[in-house]
């Protein structure tokens, strides 16, 4: 697609002639279930709704009943120059509009708080169905075009809540109040005003059957400038070091570009509706003032006061039908929004406990993995995986990229559960168990330290919500944090940047260790908290870590042999297998893959 030109092929054209059938297919099955979702959420402020709806029924009525009564004065009272009788008749249709302007506010305000409570109810439903995905499913998408969803697409839902909700009902009743009335008043004027409705409703249906396609293209492309943005910004770092500053700005013209045609013809075309309508409305007047004109000066059947009525309802017939052709173009954007948000809602969860799972009690930290296997879908990455792991002990997991360490651990923590094998703490299958008791009797050390943006004491605490200040500061004391800590302009209470942004790696890295301190776990995990780290700092992550591993089970992913020398059991890990197990000096006797690695990084210089 052309980047430099809005003469770029209609945006529906881009979705392949043999689908855009099944485009409109699909739109057309999901959109009634994605609004009967939405009105779920919206059934929840069941009795501001019925208030909603009384007003809307009284503003309908009395926006009908104000027009009659000016066409019944011009009849009544102009016309026969009774100008005594004029004015209690138009005090009285002044309080009818200023009873419609009070009903109006009324119903705006209770439909923006319904709409408010509903979008906050949606928005908490998909943060907390983040927390309910496995951790997968997040591997696998752009994290910025999740927040699109979180943000934007629930924007747009809050936006057609706000204002189409009250819009359609309105024009519903509006137009069916109308032609009632319109009937009883005049059938052969009435039939003139209908005269046009053919035209509306084809005109109408060619703007929306190419609108649906492109809010969806238009809302998918957002999620995906996001992501992108998100991306980058996040790797700044990388971008600069590699000089790739032109290459991303360049992608994100790109994507941006898309973006705004997508949009740019998303608008257009549904920006035709006013038009249409009122070349259409403009119509209708004329139809009705000469033909009206021409009946009132050849005949009795009509008089100037219907002309005059007519001509305003035949406003309000077209009215409405433009206000609901407006509000369709909106509620198909909003339900593009709404579906990206419903996908998310729909995913399935990360595997719920077992029924009969129990809370897991204090535990001294035996881990066995017995016959284990695994595969995460495109081959088996762990194959008959068996060692133990007695209270105490420090397990070593050694390999190259890929030989299955870091899925180990995952089943141990129960992102995974194991295909075929079982895996036991203390005796108790883990499958027996609650995930988030289980979890509870661990602590994560990762090589990329990650903190949140708060204080520095939140950050520690995050390992012990219910920690004390002082428990937070000796934890800290045991990490070897506390003396940088207290240099910090606030100490305890310096704001954090968002990832710790201020304070150096190994910083960020003594923080972490004691998180998982204050935590007091019975099981720790260590991703090589030393990689990149400089030598005195390292001296004080090694001094921690023995604080934090001391009458702990231990799982490291070793990458560094000074962690790995001191593992009572390291586990040598190849194509998903264990080839061999022992502590240092007994795997540097075999001189096999163990023997190799060492070679490797000693003699060359690089890291397991």
């Amino acid at each position: 697609m052309p980047a430099n030109s809005l003469k770029a092929p209609f945006q529906y054209e881009r979705i392949p002639v043999h689908a855009r059938g099944e485009v409109k297919k699909k739109r057309a099955e999901n959109m009634p279930k994605t609004l009967k979702r939405i009105w779920g959420y919206l059934a929840r402020e069941k009795g501001k709704l019925a208030l909603v709806a009384a007003t809307v029924v009284l503003t309908s009525g009395l926006g009908l009943l104000g027009p009659f009564l000016v066409g019944t004065a011009i009849d009544r009272y102009m016309v026969a120059g009774d100008a005594e009788g004029l004015a209690p008749f138009l005090l009285g249709l002044v309080s009818v509009f200023l009873f419609h302007s009070l009903f109006l506010f009324l119903q705006n305000y209770w439909m923006i708080e319904i709409s408010q409570n509903t979008v906050k109810d949606l928005r908490e439903d998909l943060f907390q169905k983040f927390h309910r995905l496995p951790i997968s499913y997040f591997d696998k998408r752009q994290h910025g075009e999740l927040m699109s969803r979180l943000t934007n697409d629930i924007d747009n839902v809050n936006m057609v809540l706000n204002s189409s909700v009250i819009q359609i009902l309105s024009s519903v009743l509006t137009l069916a109040g109308t032609v009632v009335v319109m009937v009883l008043l005049s059938p052969v004027l009435t039939a003139v005003a209908l005269s046009v409705v053919p035209l509306m409703y084809l005109g109408i249906r060619w703007i929306t059957n190419r609108t649906g396609p492109l809010y969806k293209v238009q809302q998918r492309e957002l999620g995906q400038v996001n992501g992108f943005v998100e991306e980058i910004l996040s790797g700044q770092h990388v971008v600069k070091t590699y000089s790739l500053e032109n290459l991303v700005i360049r992608q994100f013209e790109e994507k941006n570009e898309s973006l705004k045609l997508s949009g740019f013809w998303a608008q257009t075309i549904a920006g035709f509706t006013p038009k249409v309508m009122n070349t259409l409305n403009f119509l209708s007047f004329g139809m009705i003032a000469f033909i009206g004109g021409f009946l009132a000066i050849r005949t009795e059947l009509v008089t100037v006061g219907m002309i005059v009525i007519f001509t305003e309802y035949a406003r309000q017939f077209t009215r409405p039908l433009n206000d609901l052709s407006n509000q369709f173009n909106l509620l198909l954007s909003a339900v593009a929004g709404a579906e990206r948000v419903f996908q998310v809602l729909d995913e399935p969860e990360e595997e719920t406990d077992e029924e009969n799972a129990v809370e897991l009690p204090a535990i001294r930290g035996h881990v066995k993995f017995e016959n284990v296997t695994f595969s995460y879908g495109d081959g088996p990455v762990l194959k008959d995986i068996s060692f133990e792991a007695k209270p105490g002990e420090t397990v070593a997991l050694v390999g190259h990229t890929g030989a299955g360490k870091t899925t180990i651990i995952h089943l141990l923590s129960r992102f995974y559960d194991c295909d075929g094998g079982k895996i036991t703490v203390d005796g108790r299958d883990i499958r027996s168990v609650k995930r988030s008791s289980l979890r509870e009797h661990m602590a994560f050390v990762p090589q990329d330290t990650f903190l949140f943006r708060g204080t520095v004491k939140e950050n520690i605490r995050y390992g012990r919500l219910d920690a004390t200040d002082e428990e937070v500061v000796q934890a800290a004391k045991d990490a070897n944090a506390h003396d940088f800590i207290m240099k910090l302009p606030m100490g305890y209470d310096t704001m954090l940047d968002e990832n710790g942004s201020g304070i150096s790696q190994g910083q960020r890295q003594l923080l972490s260790i004691a998180r998982a301190l204050l935590r007091k776990p019975a099981i720790y995990i260590l991703d090589e908290a030393t990689s990149n780290i400089d030598t005195v700092t390292e001296l004080k992550i090694q001094d921690a870590l023995k604080r934090l591993m001391e009458g702990r089970t231990g799982f490291v992913i070793a990458h560094r042999l000074n962690t790995v020398r001191n593992a009572d059991k390291i586990l040598v890990l190849d194509h998903g297998k264990i080839v061999e197990a022992g502590n240092h000096e007994e795997l540097l006797r075999k001189k096999g893959h163990y023997y190799r690695l060492y070679q490797t990084q000693f003699m060359e210089g690089k890291t397991l």
